[in-house]
């Protein structure tokens, strides 16, 4: 399945990664991998663990295998592991070694970074509303430290899905 186009959509709390996600794949007609993080965490009793951040590096890697051979020529994916070792650094001070290993080695072709243009929704699974123009800054710094291919996205409502159709047609050369 190495002729499929991963297409990662990243950023920050609350910024429309989900949405954007199942927009793109509708617009595509493809399938998106939802965030295994937002799941694992909601059956969580207690606190995230560093054993559960490993858990999350699994699962997100389990999830892109199961849907790719369902991708029709692209693969939509809601965020990628990268946010383990951004959420490990902030809640740990540190991201576990497998999870460093991988980051070279598991890429994606274009990543659309979603700006923190977008009102704060509350969510209990969200944790930092004050820290939105830092995480921006750490996705930007592990982007270029992949030396990722990606473009930011900003906008409101249809006006922000309309910018990152025309992103991701602009890399698929279209």
């Amino acid at each position: 399945m190495t002729d499929v186009i991963k297409i990662a959509v990243v950023g920050p709390e609350s910024t429309g990664k989900s949405a954007m996600s199942a927009y793109l794949a509708k617009h595509y007609q493809t399938v998106w991998v939802p965030e295994f993080a937002r799941g694992y965490c909601e059956n969580l009793t207690g606190d995230c663990t560093w054993q559960d951040e490993v858990n999350m590096f699994h699962g997100q890697l389990a999830l892109e295998k199961e849907y790719l051979p369902k991708a029709n020529k692209l693969l939509i994916c809601d965020t990628t592991f990268i946010t383990i070792k951004i959420w490990s650094d902030e809640m740990f001070g540190q991201a576990p070694q497998e999870v460093l290993d991988m980051l070279p080695e598991h890429t994606y072709d274009f990543y659309l970074l979603l700006n923190i243009d977008l009102a704060w929704e509350d969510d209990p699974l969200r944790n930092f509303p004050t820290m939105r123009e830092h995480f921006m800054q750490v996705w930007h710094k592990e982007l270029k430290a992949l030396n990722a291919n990606y473009v930011v996205i900003s906008g409101q409502g249809q006006a922000r899905y309309d910018a990152a159709v025309k992103a991701v047609d602009v890399f698929l050369g279209k």
